[in-house]
């Protein structure tokens, strides 16, 4: 049985990391309510570029362009499939970074090149031997869309110089949900239907169509690397989300576990206390029994002389 003073050590211990798990619980939290309002900002940015690019293709139905597949698929040269894979930049958040890292592991072959957001990705993969692009050093903090411009500049430049065939993005949608898993997107090269608004929710139909004054190309050349930006902006701030959900709750677990254990511990500590008590009680009244017996015994003989 432990002591009451290791008890009380071990008492102290997890109070002192009971304060810091509640600190970071807190700082989620406040962080992911800012968070969740530059999300809801992003938004409305993001699907109106999309309703901006779905009225081209309804003007121009047979519309060839290198952000595209080509109409006839046959004509498509395949090659080396570039990942962009937002994780975190600590640990500490349940399963949130190793839901990326295992999305990622299942579809990347060897031949892909991997643009990591975070410092815990990078060093897990790193760490097993996986190649990641070692330039791409990109905060998973309080992402800014200046951050998303110059991630999609180079990921662009990377598919339009034919380094890359496809551009893929694995991140976490955050709904709210402590169970959401890892998610993968396919950002270059667009299919056609992919702006069908049939298949979007929440988006108005679009009959209006387009009178161009310039050329086409160059027009969905602006329209569509806005989008890539919009989109990439949107998945860094639905990572950052999804992180700190999963940090709060992770928090909350570990405040719960360490109030079952300090109560396990109290109520160890109160019987080890008590019986400590009750053994001091035992001592003190067995040496004074022994003590009385004793002055009996002096007093008998003394009365016998």
């Amino acid at each position: 049985m432990s002591s009451t003073k290791e008890i009380k050590s071990r008492i102290k211990s997890i109070n002192d990391t009971r304060k810091i798990t509640n600190a970071m619980y807190l700082i989620s939290s406040t962080k992911i309510k800012k968070a969740k309002l530059a999300l809801d900002e992003t938004r409305p940015y993001f699907y109106a570029l999309r309703t901006e690019i779905k009225r081209i293709f309804r003007t121009i139905k047979d519309l060839e362009h290198k952000y595209l597949y080509p109409i006839n698929m046959d004509n498509f040269v395949d090659g080396d499939n570039g990942f962009l894979v937002i994780t975190a930049d600590k640990g500490l958040a349940g399963p949130y970074n190793s839901n990326v890292i295992k999305k990622t592991m299942e579809i990347a072959k060897e031949t892909a090149k991997l643009y990591v957001v975070g410092e815990y990705g990078r060093h897990h993969l790193k760490r097993h031997g996986v190649k990641i692009v070692d330039d791409f050093n990109y905060s998973a903090q309080t992402p800014t869309l200046e951050e998303a411009r110059q991630i999609a500049k180079i990921l662009i430049d990377e598919y339009n110089s034919g380094v890359i065939k496809k551009l893929f993005i694995v991140y976490t949608d955050f709904d709210g949900k402590v169970t959401t898993e890892a998610k993968l997107t396919r950002l270059l090269p667009f299919h056609r239907d992919y702006f069908d608004s049939a298949k979007k929710e929440a988006e108005e139909d679009v009959h209006n169509e387009f009178n161009f004054t310039s050329d086409v190309g160059e027009l969905l050349d602006d329209l569509a690397e806005n989008y890539i930006v919009g989109f990439i902006y949107s998945a860094l701030v639905d990572s950052y989300c999804s992180e700190l959900n999963y940090r709060m709750n992770a928090m909350n677990s570990a405040n719960q576990n360490a109030d079952k254990i300090l109560e396990t511990l109290s109520l160890e500590y109160n019987r080890v206390r008590q019986s400590s008590i009750t053994q001091e009680i035992i001592e003190v009244s067995s040496g004074a029994k022994v003590m009385k017996r004793k002055r009996k015994k002096a007093k008998n003989n003394e009365t016998t002389r």
